[in-house]
């Protein structure tokens, strides 16, 4: 079972389009397995005791892609996760979603409140959704959030440090310890910027839809190999 050490997994969940193309495929069908994908993961991490698993569904930028596709990916999570929830809830996993609402179809955001709503009080590993957002704008969001908790005087005025700061995140989540971006490209994608200050970085060739647990399991036991100095030195190796 996994440790403190890791609590906070992310996943950029790329390469479902490229997957698709490469075996001749429409990308469509690719985005259809890297769902699939995702949900042998998020079981997998919760029962392997990962508290927190973070995945990039869809950024804000997705919007840019052809009016087809993102009709595509709305209309694959909403049937997708209509049909996934039972199997969270069977497996304890809590689903939250962060993001804006703002300009996603009345049947995604209904979709998204009723998982929310049906998998809320399961103690199990938390499953956080990124759909339509971005690192950047969920900073925004925050520093609105704490300036209008002050107008409002909800709260004092204090000094925001970048450990209270997290409260106004959009879930509040702990700082992620490690990232996984699948698919081949070296960038966060506007990511979770935030969060993951300290983070262990894994970029992978594998696209996302022949992302296994197993290469999960490879790349965990890898991480706990690393020394995370946090800024610091290791004192034990640097003792003498």
């Amino acid at each position: 079972m996994i440790d403190d050490k890791l609590k906070h997994l992310a996943i950029i969940m790329d390469g479902n389009g490229r997957w698709a193309q490469k075996k001749g495929l429409i990308r469509s069908l690719g985005h259809k397995e890297g769902a699939k994908a995702l949900e042998k993961i998020a079981i997998y991490a919760n029962k392997i005791g990962i508290k927190y698993l973070s995945v990039y569904a869809f950024s804000t930028d997705n919007f840019k892609r052809s009016e087809a596709e993102v009709t595509y990916l709305m209309d694959l999570f909403v049937d997708t996760f209509s049909k996934q929830y039972s199997k969270y809830e069977k497996n304890n996993i809590k689903v939250i979603f962060s993001g804006t609402e703002k300009g996603l179809r009345k049947d995604v955001i209904k979709t998204m409140h009723e998982i929310k709503e049906k998998t809320k009080d399961n103690t199990g590993g938390v499953l956080n959704i990124c759909l339509n957002y971005g690192g950047q704008e969920e900073i925004i969001r925050a520093a609105e959030r704490y300036h209008e908790d002050l107008a409002n005087k909800r709260v004092k005025k204090i000094q925001i440090n970048r450990d209270n700061f997290y409260q106004y995140l959009d879930n509040n989540l702990p700082p992620v310890d490690l990232m996984v971006r699948t698919g081949g490209e070296k960038r966060l994608s506007n990511f979770l910027l935030y969060q993951l200050t300290y983070a262990e970085l894994y970029f992978i060739d594998d696209y996302f839809p022949d992302f296994t647990p197993k290469i999960l399991e490879k790349i965990i036991d890898n991480f706990y190999k690393r020394d995370r100095k946090f800024g610091g030195i290791n004192e034990k190796k640097n003792k003498n």
